[in-house]
């Protein structure tokens, strides 16, 4: 490590500019984000013709499944990997391996490569997410932090709200390969940039790394995960399968935890969750994932089969919700930036979070598009405060040295919200809507949705009137369920902010008249060029 150092990277200069080796990092840092939040938005859109392409639609799900398999178990590994070796190999590595699984991907010739590759894939995606944050974490003092992690909530809003729509446009201009190869050039940008101008001290830690932690946490979210992506879907939540893979999850992560108070270089080091703001904002951020994904799984669906919206433009559906998103994202950094202060933001986004979602529930056959567009841009607000902010506290509780599990630890958490958002508020929604078709549509409506409580665009259009009109109130009935438990999950959210200890953020800034601010630990070495 070089012993001449410039920290005009970490402190902003008088004129409040940061450096522009600094800036092309945080460019460089979207751009990995961005390829890591627009890939599954495009692969949804390009799957029908993969299937036609490739066969193997029984296998559907688990071109999805191990994307998110791999990117969840992965996600801890890569942010101690980053503490122990040092941010920026750890992070070059990931991208590179996202590179290597996006190519597979695309030259894939059936669907079990597709679904290998895709592991591969969603393995580099973990480190992605993580080393972004982490990164940002040793670059800019908390005190500033807001804005910038603002931007990328921005990046992975304009990621969901562009992905189904580039999608669409690669996969009939240019064929499906091209969802995989878009990547490519993307990421050899990003890459580059970060490779030439990215300078972090070089770290080389002595310790081993915790093999038997990785093995028996990597077990557990499998584990997880598997149970709500499979619960009510290919198995019962009662079946031996499903109850197995409990057994195995419990026992696994009660192995974990134990290990961990005994291994010398733990991944996961259980001291962080001492600190109060970490364990709080690691049950916001868990919240923030179940509402999120299940709100942008089940919003398209009810304005496709109950207000008569096209498929085609689905991203667009949930402009109100992401722009309001983007928008307070955006405002809650600057506001973090220039007063040290956020606890306002966890507090009034879960609030907000549980009047928009009430709202949502309120929706039946007779709401307008402006209406529903109102609600869900109350959800956005909410989630808006929410989304950057959590990361930042968390990052603000632990020492220099954990910043990167700090990251991967509330990342996970988030990732893990959204698959039992996914699969909870799906099992009520799919019960729902098929007790409302026995009601009103009796053995015809049982048959219609024996398979699916789901149907798409054009299995609605062969419906009989009767038919379709009693399926467009089983989503409403179904949609009221859903929202209104993801408004009661979303209290445990507030109650979680309530108890937020507004500690002051380290670093520069402007300060209140006597403010001091904290000294930060173990500062980080940053060249410029």
């Amino acid at each position: 490590m070089a012993d001449t150092t410039d920290t005009s990277a970490v402190d902003a200069g008088a004129g409040g500019k940061r450096p522009r080796s600094v800036r092309v990092v945080l460019l460089a840092l979207m751009i990995a984000m961005m390829l890591a939040m627009l890939d599954n938005m495009i692969i949804g859109t390009a799957m029908p013709t993969i299937v036609g392409d490739l066969g193997g639609l029984e296998h559907l799900s688990w071109v999805v499944t191990s994307y998110t398999l791999a990117t969840a178990a992965s996600t801890p590994l890569w942010g101690k990997l980053g503490d122990m070796y040092g941010r920026k190999g750890t992070f070059l590595s990931s991208i590179v391996i996202f590179l290597i699984g996006s190519a597979l991907s695309g030259m894939a010739q059936d669907m079990g490569q597709l679904i290998g590759f895709r592991a591969i894939q969603g393995l580099g995606a973990g480190g992605l997410m993580v080393g972004v944050m982490a990164i940002i974490g040793d670059l800019i003092p908390p005190r500033e932090r807001g804005k910038y992690q603002g931007m990328m909530a921005g990046v992975m809003a304009l990621a969901m709200i562009g992905g189904p729509l580039v999608g669409g446009t690669i996969t009939d201009h240019w064929g499906w390969r091209w969802a995989f190869y878009i990547n490519l050039p993307l990421g050899a940008v990003a890459l580059a940039a970060v490779s030439a101008v990215l300078h972090l001290p070089k770290k080389r830690s002595e310790a081993r790394i915790d093999y038997l932690g990785a093995a028996l946490l990597t077990t557990g979210i499998t584990a997880i995960v598997l149970v709500t992506t499979w619960g009510g879907t290919e198995h019962a939540w009662t079946s031996a399968r499903i109850m197995e893979l409990i057994g195995i999850g419990v026992a696994a992560l009660v192995g974990f935890v134990f290990w961990q108070t005994r291994a010398a270089e733990p991944v996961v080091p259980l001291h962080i969750f001492r600190s109060r703001n970490f364990t709080l904002m690691s049950v916001v951020g868990f919240i923030t994932g179940f509402v999120m994904f299940g709100a942008t799984l089940f919003l398209p669906l009810y304005q496709q089969s109950v207000q008569g919206a096209s498929a085609t433009n689905s991203g667009l559906l949930l402009l109100p919700m992401l722009g309001a998103m983007l928008v307070t994202s955006m405002v809650a950094g600057r506001v973090t930036t220039s007063t040290g202060k956020y606890k306002v933001f966890p507090v009034l986004g879960s609030a907000l979070m549980i009047v928009g979602l009430y709202l949502l529930s309120t929706m039946d056959t007779g709401t307008s598009r402006f209406t529903s567009g109102v609600f869900m841009a109350v959800v956005g607000f909410g989630m808006g405060c929410l989304m950057q902010i959590t990361m930042l506290v968390a990052q603000n509780s632990v020492q220099m040295k954990d910043m990167g599990v700090a990251s991967s630890s509330t990342t996970l958490f988030r990732t893990l919200g959204s698959s039992f958002g996914v699969a909870v508020m799906g099992a009520l929604f799919n019960n729902r809507v098929q007790d409302v078709m026995a009601e009103r549509a009796g053995a015809l409506g049982s048959k219609v949705t024996e398979q699916s409580a789901q149907l798409d665009a054009a299995s609605l259009a062969k419906l009989p009137e009767a038919a379709r009109e009693a399926y467009q109130h089983a989503v409403s009935a179904g949609i009221h369920s859903a929202f209104l438990l993801g408004a009661v999950v979303a209290v445990v959210a507030l109650a979680a902010a309530v108890f937020v200890k507004e500690v002051p953020l380290k670093g520069a800034g402007p300060k209140a008249e006597g403010e001091q601010d904290a000294p930060v630990s173990q500062p980080p070495v940053v060249e410029t060029v």
